[in-house]
């Protein structure tokens, strides 16, 4: 909605949206993008592959159920909370890996749509909702999800980056042939590209941080799956429990030290300083908050 053709409208942080809703009263999301939020990004999506596929072992419905659970519970516990949180916020990231990791696989196992397909599939998927989001918000900026309506599209964001990331991960691993250590190595590869072109070239820090999103979920569901399929299947063996036990507790490890040292914690509305400031002008694409976006300086 536009007033007086002046851009989007701009909700008011702290304000009521529609009746009965808890809207956000600062960013939902880190405010620091440190490099510890890369490894743990990492660690949610080697966590979340190994933990839907060690759950797609036993009865196929009993593992839906689980892991429809584990949404809804990070959805609600998420969205009811007024500001960025890391345990809900973490919580929630690898509910959806696991999720969509099974939403993915259920297409190709299932349905029968390859590989190629469902990564073509996500991949438009992914795009639609870029296109819908930063049309309706004129920004694609983290440090901007301060509204209901924008955390709704950051996490529709979230969930189609794990889907695609899953089906792309098992496309280059299987219909390419490269396997999954090849996989990981070409993956890391691309990750680093966006890296560098922010570092040294200054890529626009928005476009690098989502290039970067997008990637980390072939790469950490490769690593998972390199690390846990048997031989055969160009693994080492490792086991699916096993290796989505040990992402899950360094996952936990890694939460608890953001939630003691709070250093991507955002600061709360009406903080002291200067005037213009405060979260609502945090909101924005400035060139400090999209420093941020891959690594504070």
């Amino acid at each position: 909605m536009r007033a007086n053709g002046s851009g989007p409208r701009r909700e008011p942080v702290g304000t009521r949206e529609s009746l009965g809703t808890r809207v956000p009263l600062g960013t939902k999301v880190p405010a620091k993008i440190t490099a510890l939020f890369w490894v743990i990004k990492l660690l949610t999506t080697a966590g979340g592959e190994a933990t839907s596929d060690w759950l797609a072992l036993g009865s196929h419905v009993t593992g839906a159920a689980v892991e429809t659970g584990l949404l809804l519970i990070g959805l609600i516990w998420q969205f009811r909370v007024r500001r960025y949180t890391p345990a809900a916020y973490w919580f929630l990231a690898y509910a959806i890996a696991i999720f969509g990791t099974g939403v993915s696989d259920t297409l190709h196992l299932t349905v029968g749509i390859p590989y190629a397909g469902t990564t073509l599939l996500w991949a438009v998927v992914l795009a639609g909702i870029f296109i819908v989001w930063y049309r309706s918000e004129r920004t694609l900026s983290i440090h901007s999800i301060v509204t209901r309506r924008r955390e709704m599209f950051y996490w529709a964001t979230v969930f189609a980056t794990f889907a695609l990331g899953t089906a792309l991960g098992d496309f280059t691993a299987t219909t390419l042939g490269l396997g999954y250590l090849g996989s990981v190595v070409l993956f890391f590869v691309v990750i680093m590209i966006p890296a560098i072109a922010w570092r040294g070239f200054s890529l626009n820090a928005v476009i690098a941080f989502w290039s970067a999103y997008v990637v980390t979920r072939p790469l950490g569901a490769s690593v998972a799956d390199y690390v846990s399929k048997a031989p055969s299947l160009s693994g080492v063996g490792f086991g699916d429990g096993r290796t989505a036990l040990i992402a899950t507790v360094a996952v936990a490890i890694g939460v608890a030290y953001l939630a003691v040292t709070r250093s991507d914690i955002q600061p709360p509305a009406g903080s002291a300083g200067p005037a213009g400031s405060g979260p609502a002008a945090r909101a924005g694409d400035t060139g400090r908050q999209q420093g941020q976006a891959m690594h504070p300086r």
